[in-house]
């Protein structure tokens, strides 16, 4: 009952809190909203191509010719414009000044295409383009041996307004802009109710009512065992509200498997709160517990992929990037969100609490010294 009765009093005296309130609601909210509306073209996932505009030189035979005017004129239907070069235009120079995405020269020998690299995605269809035409070019030419009228509608009717087919893989299941950073928010601010934590014991001592907690008919357990509690309700009920905000009012996606994702947030909360307390009894001074950890929580949300992906990475970094709790709680939570790889949430759950467990051992052992609190 003791035990309760202090982590209910912890819980009240943490929402009379303002500043705590404004940090742990606010905060992330406000960071949702603006990084997810700066940075939603960076979460864009879909491309968008114009017109394709190609200058062309004819320098064949009739029947190469005539094949590539059908060619021409089908690939119209598809957004590839083809243009005959004129005599004072050099194609190369204006490919090259951007204002055509490629150049083809038709020989007798074959066909020579020039692309910029300023334009790869369009250079790379007009020459899937091309190596379709050529390949039923090869055909249609043996029937040019044998009956001329026909091989013009033979190509003719090997030619759609097709070409151009993108198939994607899960491409709804993907974070947008406003669903990756409720995510990292929410869990970067679960990790600063270490800073709240850190002075769960010590701000007894400060307020120079520990000497009276531990004179009155209650044990230093139930005192530590209630505050403890106290912090982690109020910090978990402040995330599950951040979530609730996300969700409902920005849309945010938190996929079909709430309760699981609500889980991985409350270990998080878990090891921020841990992680406050045993850093509380490792220094000496709450100034050098407020500092450790403003030193050490930015450093875990930047490797961890907090303000922006880090995906790609390589060597020493990506052993970093791996020793964040930030890091393997939000791939889970995107595994299980994304992926239905519930699976996923056990190890990122199970890492932090091992981790609150190994920090609370730190606390206890450190409350056992003490003669107080």
């Amino acid at each position: 009952m003791n035990i309760v009765n202090i982590a209910r009093k912890e819980i009240l005296s943490s929402f009379r809190d303002k500043k705590t309130l404004i940090f742990m609601l606010a905060f992330p909210i406000v960071l949702i909203v603006i990084l997810g509306t700066a940075l939603t073209n960076e979460f864009n996932h879909q491309v968008s191509i114009d017109d394709i505009h190609v200058l062309y030189k004819d320098q064949s035979d009739g029947e190469l010719s005539q094949g590539f005017k059908v060619f021409a004129k089908e690939a119209k239907k598809s957004g590839v414009h083809f243009k005959k070069v004129l005599s004072d235009m050099d194609g190369r120079k204006e490919v090259e000044k951007g204002r055509y995405d490629g150049y083809i020269k038709i020989e007798s020998s074959g066909i020579k295409l020039y692309k910029s690299d300023q334009n790869s995605i369009e250079g790379s269809i007009i020459q899937g383009m091309l190596s379709a035409f050529t390949d039923k070019y090869k055909t249609v030419a043996e029937i040019y041996k044998v009956n001329p009228k026909q091989a013009g509608a033979v190509l003719a009717n090997s030619i759609h307004d097709d070409y151009i087919k993108d198939t994607s893989l899960h491409s709804a299941k993907r974070p947008s802009a406003i669903d990756y950073y409720s995510i990292t928010m929410t869990t970067l601010i679960a990790l600063y109710a270490a800073l709240h934590a850190s002075y769960l014991i010590r701000g007894e001592r400060l307020r120079n009512t520990a000497d009276r907690l531990v004179a009155a008919p209650v044990q230093k357990w139930e005192i530590f065992t209630g505050k403890l509690i106290g912090g982690i309700v109020t910090n978990a009920l402040c995330i599950f509200l951040v979530v609730a905000v996300s969700k409902f009012l920005f849309k945010a996606n938190w996929g079909d498997h709430i309760g699981l994702v609500l889980f991985v947030l409350f270990t998080v909360v878990l090891f921020a709160v841990s992680l406050g307390v045993g850093v509380s009894y490792l220094t000496k001074t709450g100034e050098a517990a407020k500092t450790i950890i403003n030193v050490l929580i930015p450093l875990v949300a930047f490797f961890g992929g907090a303000y922006f992906p880090l995906d790609d990475t390589e060597g020493i970094l990506s052993m970093i990037t791996k020793l964040s709790p930030i890091k393997w709680s939000n791939e889970a939570m995107m595994k299980v969100i994304y992926a239905n790889d519930l699976a996923a949430a056990l190890p990122a759950a199970a890492l932090n609490i091992g981790l609150s467990v190994f920090m609370l051992l730190i606390a206890v052992a450190g409350l056992r010294r003490r003669e107080g609190l």
